[in-house]
């Protein structure tokens, strides 16, 4: 469920319509809704076990306000990088809540995640915790780590975002992790307190998780019959969104948390989870205005002013997004079909091909949906367009979180050197 809903003929966020926020901010934005993000992450909460942590992936959407949104409700954050650490602690997510992830951590990273006394560190490779046990000592600390495990579980989802195969770069393989718990409790800077999986992102089926799940327990059993202190489970994040309306929907939280709990009962762990998407993706949209429609021989393009650089999810992935017209088309009115292409000079600047949409016309605002996670977040200022800024929303009262850059902005991040007459 979003709180994107048609009032009075005009899509709102919330209380507060879209038309308002691109007359007060311009074209192209981003815009969140606090009561969305509210409700995706207390309904997760809710199916889980108790004690749990949920740490929310922060590369899913790293706003400042959408960060303190979830930290006022209790949420944790799960970093992949030194500055994802400095932007969770900004929020006010405390430290003992954060968990650190990612395959090239580097020693400067190690060294701020130790002095704030992060929850963990999920490590990927031997070479990563021999210098994790390097840091740790040259500060006189103990570094409490869980080694994250491939599974070799198929998540069945895009090849881009599957990271559970032995293909992956991501994990230590399950063949070696008996030799890597071992190695790991020879380190004296090193404190194991669990294990990590994590098998990919937009996963639309349980099995998978289960089979990771349960093949994780057995490797439970395995590391404390060998003497290992196994306290913690970390199980990643991945469960899917629906992004396309017709389809059928993946497995609801209640039944991802169903099966959490049957499979990891005899566990004897204390269990985070690190979802992303599923708290962000549908709590914010990209809204666009046509620019022109452009008739060609074999399609008809509408040209929107939000491109690429805004939203690159399409162009890398082949994503699927909604886009919903801001003023509500009356019922059973035309449906022509569009390629929505944005102003960015690459052919793959393209939202959506043929997609069956209501008549439009230069002027027009659309909304894109679905867009509160690897949106903003990933955007560039590609062509010298500098990225949409971001709204949030909560009831009937908006705030600007992101401004929009200028143009002085962009070129005043460049520096001519003294050679050039700089």
């Amino acid at each position: 469920m979003n709180h994107f809903q048609y009032r009075d003929g005009v899509l709102c966020a919330e209380d507060v319509p879209l038309t308002l926020l691109a007359e007060k901010v311009g074209t192209p934005f981003y815009c969140y809704s606090t009561a969305t993000l509210a409700r995706h992450y207390q309904v997760f909460a809710g199916a889980l076990p108790k004690g749990a942590l949920i740490a929310f992936s922060v590369k899913a959407n790293g706003n400042q306000a959408v960060l303190k949104t979830l930290a006022n409700l209790g949420a944790g954050a799960d970093v992949v990088s030194g500055g994802e650490l400095a932007r969770a602690l900004a929020a006010g997510i405390p430290a003992n809540r954060i968990v650190f992830s990612g395959v090239g951590k580097t020693a400067a990273e190690m060294r701020a995640a130790l002095d704030a006394g992060i929850y963990q560190f999920n490590v990927e490779s031997e070479p990563e915790l021999l210098a994790l046990n390097a840091v740790a000592l040259q500060m006189g600390k103990r570094a409490p780590v869980t080694l994250r495990i491939n599974p070799d579980v198929d998540a069945k989802t895009h090849a881009k975002i599957t990271t559970g195969t032995a293909e992956t770069k991501f994990g230590i393989p399950f063949v070696h992790a008996r030799e890597a718990f071992g190695e790991a409790a020879t380190l004296p800077g090193i404190e194991i307190v669990g294990v990590d999986v994590h098998i990919g992102s937009q996963i639309t089926n349980l099995e998978p998780f289960e089979q990771a799940f349960v093949r994780v327990g057995e490797l439970v059993r395995m590391l404390r019959a060998d003497g290992h202190n196994i306290a913690r489970l970390d199980l990643g994040g991945g469960l899917g969104v629906p992004y396309v309306q017709d389809n059928a929907p993946p497995p609801d939280p209640a039944a991802y948390g169903a099966m959490v709990t049957r499979v990891t009962k005899d566990f004897g762990c204390t269990l985070s989870f690190e979802p992303g998407r599923l708290i962000a993706a549908n709590a914010g949209v990209l809204v666009s205005q046509v620019i022109y429609i452009k008739r060609g021989d074999a399609k008809t393009f509408a040209i929107i002013d939000a491109g690429m650089n805004d939203l690159i999810r399409p162009a890398l992935y082949d994503s699927h997004h909604e886009i919903l017209a801001v003023k509500e088309p009356a019922p059973g009115s035309a449906r022509p079909r569009y390629d929505v292409v944005g102003p960015v000079c690459e052919t793959s600047d393209l939202f959506a091909a043929g997609r069956a949409l209501p008549e439009l016309k230069s002027g027009d605002l659309v909304a894109i949906m679905s867009a509160g996670a690897y949106g903003a977040v990933m955007a560039s200022s590609y062509n010298a367009r500098p990225p949409a800024p971001e709204v949030l929303v909560s009831g009937d009262e908006w705030g600007i979180v992101r401004p929009r850059q200028t143009y002085d902005d962009l070129i005043a991040q460049d520096h001519i050197p003294a050679w050039l007459g700089g």
